[in-house]
C-alpha cells in the first residue's frame, strides 16, 4: 500500500491537551493500517508560540522525531530543549509537552501505540 501526500489531510486542534494556539496533526493512518496497535503516525506543526499542554499516557506510548525546528519539551516535569534529529520517548504512565517558543514553525513526526 502507498498513500500520497495529497490525500493527507490537516487537522487544526485549537489549545490541544489544554496548550496554547492551533496544532496541525496530519494523520498518515487510521488504526485499521497499524492493525490495531496504534492511533496515530503523521506529522505535528507548531507555529511560533503554539503547543500541546502536558498530559500522561495513561495506555499507550508516544514517540517524536524532530524533522525541523527547536521546541521546548517537558518530559514528566523536566524541560529541555529538541532540536531536528532529536527523538521523544513516553513510555505508558509518563507524562509530556512541547510547545515552539522560536520564531519558526516546528515540524514533529509523532507515532502513538498502545502499550
Amino acid at each position: 500500500m502507498i498513500k500520497k501526500h495529497d490525500e493527507f489531510t490537516p487537522e487544526l486542534r485549537e489549545n490541544m491537551r489544554g496548550g496554547d494556539g492551533t496544532v496541525s496533526v496530519c494523520n498518515f493512518i487510521t488504526e485499521d493500517d497499524l492493525n490495531g496497535k496504534g492511533r496515530l503516525f503523521g506529522k505535528i506543526t507548531l507555529k511560533p508560540g503554539c503547543g500541546i499542554g502536558y498530559h500522561v499516557h495513561e495506555k499507550d506510548s508516544e514517540l517524536f522525531y524532530v524533522l525541523k525546528g527547536t521546541a521546548t519539551y517537558d518530559d514528566n516535569g523536566v524541560k529541555s530543549v529538541i532540536t531536528a534529529g532529536d527523538v521523544t520517548v513516553t513510555p505508558a504512565g509518563s507524562g509530556h509537552s512541547v510547545k515552539n517558543e522560536g520564531t519558526e514553525d516546528v515540524e514533529l513526526v509523532a507515532l502513538i501505540v498502545y502499550a
